[in-house]
């Protein structure tokens, strides 16, 4: 199994391309601070390279920024290739399933405000329903 669970702050903003084939890319960086201090008594920081595709990929790329706070699920990925210097370098990425956009008042390039991210549609049934059409259900309608 490989999946991994990362929430951190964005070190860069979100860089958007698009492949040969017409399919969007998107490459950003987050911070994730480790759970426990180290001997001197700090907390030291990790740095994750995630890549998210398509969809997801423009979606990151119109509410993502710098310093902003996001939850990633996905899975890690290795890739190697030969530096210029002939050497043989490794680069660890994580391949991003879902994002989760955790901080509120985004803003676009102008510095003007967007409306907030669109929600995921809970799945029913194998269609869709927006969280708006949801209704409320009593606790005295459940069944167990």
């Amino acid at each position: 199994m490989n999946k991994v669970i990362l929430i951190g702050n964005l070190t860069r903003d979100p860089e958007l391309t698009t492949t040969s084939g017409g399919i969007s890319l998107c490459k950003f960086s987050i911070a994730v601070g480790r759970k426990h201090e180290n001997a001197n008594g700090e907390r030291e920081t990790d740095f994750f390279n995630v890549i998210a595709w398509r969809g997801l990929a423009e979606n990151c790329a119109k509410w993502l920024m710098k310093g902003k706070k996001a939850a990633v699920v996905g899975s890690v990925q290795n890739r190697s290739y030969e530096a210029q210097d002939g050497s043989k370098r490794y680069i660890t990425e994580i391949m991003a399933d879902e994002v989760e956009f955790l901080s509120p008042n985004q803003k676009n390039d102008d510095n003007g405000s967007l409306p907030p991210p669109p929600r995921t549609p809970a799945k029913t049934n194998g269609g869709q329903v927006g969280f708006d059409e949801l209704e409320p259900v009593s606790d005295d309608d459940l069944p167990f």
